[in-house]
């Protein structure tokens, strides 16, 4: 007996190291990679084919195809140069409010695409150009703008990050041989940085690039992308054949950019960082204001005009209310419930998706850092292709995927938050795996050398900060789905399935003060309830010991 029991009691541990692989590994291919490899083949397929042969002739999808490519360009260089001088600021100087400012340029990134699209439509509106013979042009620069306020922090957090690292001494040299500041910057620091700016750039253009609920709200029908195309021909039109023809470009295309990412973000990762300097300079008058004033603009004018838009009175008397939120409890004739009722779907879904991709995540976490290396390569990269594929990649893989047994899930209102958990689960890991990897390995040794099992090892060592990180990728996980249009605008429009930027978008559409006011009063909502998201993964991160890109 005694000679059996090790085998015996090793049964239950080597059952809970499969059940760690199986379980993302089987949620991943059922929810992500099926629906994919259903688009590739029913793309290849002798219609599809077809379609696909089709569309370089097609002078619109040419067109649809080139704006894509150039305003993707456009907005990643305008990004880069309005974030740049708020890097330097967040990297090299200190003053007062330097976490609450850090915390503040992360709302945006994380706010639903929707309420920016309403945020610009209300800051256009209130300048008087909204209308005229110009408007196709301010489309664009609304297009563009929309673009630059949504991945400031990208290059907040990257290039600052990096910039911290850089040891400041050659900047220093070459100023005492005489080299001007900017000098200085464009042959010492400059080059220092590319790799991060690389890398920023990259990520910045794979969000313009698949931009979808900016385009598809402030583009209207004038204005497309590859993604609102896809979305067009699928919902609007029923043309499934042809979305299936312009979603495979469309995959083609964020495949190629993904690779070109995931080399710039190795060469960012494997670059030499000196020692960061322990005291910084007092950052000078002059240099906070202009960058306050400047990040104001970009990120704040858009929210004042949204929150100031729902609080105005509808009408010629004008004056300041909150009638437009009450009206949210209201149901229209336009939605099949009320916004209030939207939102509650939201929360919910949010709650459910951030369950999931707090599970999911968190076992496919130990696998990368705890399993071996093979499974942990390949579940790792695996684990971050929902952060590279479009939304609408996605929601459009589901709705021709899941209709037939054992997977018809498209009636199921419980497939929403699955595809916000796909979506959330990178979050998730980017925030665990680096917390988990910078344990001490001391600790550990110290703790078996005391007599603990490897298991209670891993519970009161790695637990404690794992459950921190944990923490932290929920909140996020619930900020994403609370702002999740690109999928969700694909499945079925029950009513207990409509979310909040569903419905926000519906409102958008529609012309008529009361309506749009109510729109401004949902969007200001859901901007407030990102905003707590972001402060609860801000503080996470203050208490200490929590890693991680974001």
């Amino acid at each position: 007996m005694d000679t059996d029991r090790p085998a015996v009691t090793s049964l239950p541990r080597r059952l809970a190291a499969v059940g760690v692989v199986v379980v993302p590994a089987g949620f991943l291919a059922v929810f992500f990679v099926y629906p994919v490899v259903t688009i590739i083949v029913e793309g290849l397929g002798s219609d599809g084919l077809r379609r696909l042969g089709e569309l370089p002739g097609r002078a619109s999808f040419r067109s649809v195809a080139w704006f894509t490519l150039w305003q993707a360009v456009v907005s990643t260089v305008l990004t880069i140069l309005v974030a740049l001088p708020g890097a330097h600021l967040l990297a090299r100087r200190r003053f007062r409010g330097k976490a609450l400012l850090r915390a503040a340029t992360t709302v945006p990134f994380v706010l639903p695409t929707v309420v920016v699209g309403g945020a610009f439509l209300a800051v256009f509106e209130r300048l008087g150009l909204d209308d005229g013979p110009m408007r196709l042009t301010r489309t664009v620069g609304a297009i563009l703008l929309a673009h630059v306020f949504f991945n400031v922090a990208v290059v907040l957090r990257t290039v600052g990050t990096f910039w911290g690292d850089l040891d400041p001494r050659s900047g220093e040299q070459a100023r005492v041989l005489g080299a001007t500041p900017w000098q200085a910057f464009r042959w010492v620091t400059l080059p220092a940085l590319r790799p991060a700016v690389a890398a920023a750039a990259s990520i910045i253009f794979l969000f313009c690039f698949t931009s979808f609920g900016v385009v598809l709200v402030l583009g209207g029908p004038a204005r497309a992308t590859l993604e609102t195309e896809v979305w067009r021909h699928a919902v609007s039109r029923g043309d499934l054949a042809s979305a299936t023809a312009v979603a495979l470009v469309q995959l083609a295309a964020v495949v190629a950019t993904v690779v070109a990412t995931n080399r710039l973000q190795r060469r960012r990762t494997v670059t030499q960082r000196p020692v960061r300097r322990t005291s910084l300079p007092r950052a000078g008058i002059g240099l906070l204001a202009g960058n306050l004033c400047l990040l104001a603009v970009v990120l704040g004018l858009p929210v004042f005009v949204l929150l100031e838009r729902s609080l105005r009175r509808s009408g010629a008397g004008g004056g300041w209310t909150v009638d437009h939120y009450a009206a949210l409890a209201d149901r229209v004739s336009l939605l099949p419930t009320s916004a209030l009722g939207a939102l509650g779907n939201s929360l919910l879904f949010a709650a459910v998706a951030a369950g999931l991709a707090t599970i999911v995540g968190g076992l496919a976490s130990l696998v990368v850092v705890h399993g071996r290396r093979c499974f942990a390569r390949t579940l790792d990269l695996g684990m971050m292709l929902p952060l590279g594929a479009s939304a609408v990649t996605l929601g459009f893989g589901m709705l021709l995927a899941l209709d037939e047994p054992p997977l018809d899930l498209r009636s199921s209102r419980w497939l929403v938050p699955v595809a916000h958990a796909l979506v959330g689960i990178p979050f998730v890991m980017r925030t665990v795996v680096p917390t988990l990897r910078s344990v001490d390995q001391r600790l550990r040794e110290a703790a078996a050398t005391l007599g603990a099992s490897p298991a209670r090892v891993r519970r009161e060592v790695d637990g404690p900060l794992a459950m921190r990180a944990l923490a932290v990728g929920a909140a996020f996980s619930v900020a994403v789905s609370l702002g999740e249009f690109g999928a969700t605008s694909f499945l079925p429009r029950n009513p207990d399935r409509l979310t909040a930027p569903l419905a926000l978008f519906r409102l958008l559409g529609v012309p008529g003060d009361a309506l749009r006011g109510q729109a401004m009063a949902l969007a200001v909502v859901l901007m407030a309830l990102t905003a707590v998201a972001v402060l609860v993964i801000e503080g996470g991160r203050n208490r200490g010991g929590v890693k991680g890109d974001w």
